[in-house]
C-alpha cells in the first residue's frame, strides 16, 4: 500500500514539472515574438514624370488631355524625362505641340519626339533638320506592290530606256540605284498606314531626301522610270556601301539585257 501510494505521487510530480515546463516554454515563445517585431519594408523613392494618358500619333496635334503626372521609380528615370519638379507648367508649355514620333499610352513624354509647328504644315514640322521632302509618282509595280508604307526605308532605282548603237531597232533598258536607306515620309496623303493596313496602294510617294538628294531626284524623274525598292527593316543602319561608292564616284554594276556591267556613276 505505501509503494503505491508512493509511486502516486511520483507520478503527480512528475506531470506537474511537465505542465510547468510547458507554460515557461510558451511564455518565452510569445515574449521572443513580441521583442523582436518584422522590419517595415523599405519604400521605394518615385518621381512624378510626364507620360502620354493615351496614344498619341505621329503628326498629331498634343492636348492637355492626352497627358497625365504618374510616378515613376526615380532610380529608373532618364534625363530625357519630363519631371514635374523641374518642369511644373510642362503640361501647358507641351500643348499644341506635334509629334514627330507616335506615342503609346504610359510611355514618358520627351520633348526629342515634339516640335512646334508655329504656323507651318505638318509635313514641314515633322522633317528634320537640314532635310527636303519631295514627291515622286508611284504604281503597283513601281512601289512593291502596295507594300510600302510610311516610315519605311527604299533604295530608290531609276530605269531607263535608250537606243542600242550596236542592234538596230532594239532599245536598251538600263537601271541603277541612285539613292539608298531613304525614308518614306506619306503615301500619298496619308503619313501613316491607315487602321492597321498592310499595304497602300498610292499614285505618289514623298521622300525624306538631302537637297542634293532632291536635285538628282527631280533630274531622273525626266530621264526615265523611278521605281521604289522596300529595303528590310534588320539592315536600315546598315553601312552603306553603294552610296559610299556614289560619293567616290566607283563603279557600280548596270544591267544591261539581264548582264551586269561595271560603269562609273559621278556624283
Amino acid at each position: 500500500m505505501w509503494k503505491v501510494k508512493r509511486m502516486n505521487t511520483a507520478r503527480i510530480v512528475v506531470l506537474t514539472i511537465a505542465v510547468g515546463a510547458g507554460g515557461i516554454a510558451a511564455y518565452l515563445a510569445s515574449g521572443s515574438d513580441q521583442a523582436a517585431p518584422a522590419a517595415p519594408a523599405a519604400q521605394m523613392q518615385t518621381v512624378e514624370i510626364l507620360v502620354a494618358k493615351s496614344d498619341i500619333g505621329l503628326g498629331q496635334s498634343v492636348k492637355s488631355d492626352d497627358m497625365q503626372w504618374q510616378s515613376w521609380p526615380a532610380s529608373t528615370a532618364s534625363n530625357n524625362f519630363i519631371s514635374r519638379a523641374s518642369k511644373p507648367d510642362a503640361v501647358k508649355e507641351i500643348t499644341g505641340t506635334i509629334a514627330r514620333a507616335p506615342f503609346i499610352a504610359g510611355e514618358p513624354i520627351r520633348e526629342q519626339k515634339l516640335v512646334r509647328a508655329d504656323g507651318s504644315g505638318f509635313m514641314a514640322a515633322i522633317l528634320p533638320r537640314g532635310f527636303r521632302a519631295i514627291s515622286t509618282e508611284i504604281s503597283p509595280e513601281t512601289g512593291a506592290g502596295g507594300f510600302i508604307l510610311p516610315n519605311d526605308r527604299v533604295d530608290v532605282i531609276l530605269s531607263k530606256r535608250e537606243k542600242n548603237p550596236d542592234r538596230a531597232g532594239a532599245d536598251v533598258v538600263s537601271s541603277e540605284i541612285i539613292m539608298t536607306n531613304i525614308r518614306v515620309l506619306a503615301i500619298d496623303q496619308a503619313p501613316k498606314e491607315k487602321d492597321g493596313s498592310s499595304t497602300i496602294v498610292g499614285k505618289t510617294a514623298t521622300l525624306e531626301v538631302k537637297p542634293e538628294q532632291a536635285e538628282t531626284l527631280a533630274r531622273s524623274r525626266q530621264a526615265g522610270t523611278i521605281s521604289l525598292a522596300l529595303r528590310s527593316i534588320v539592315d536600315v543602319n546598315a553601312i552603306e556601301k553603294v552610296e559610299e561608292q556614289i560619293k567616290r564616284g566607283e563603279s557600280l554594276n548596270i544591267v544591261r539585257y539581264g548582264v551586269a556591267i561595271p560603269q562609273t556613276m559621278q556624283k
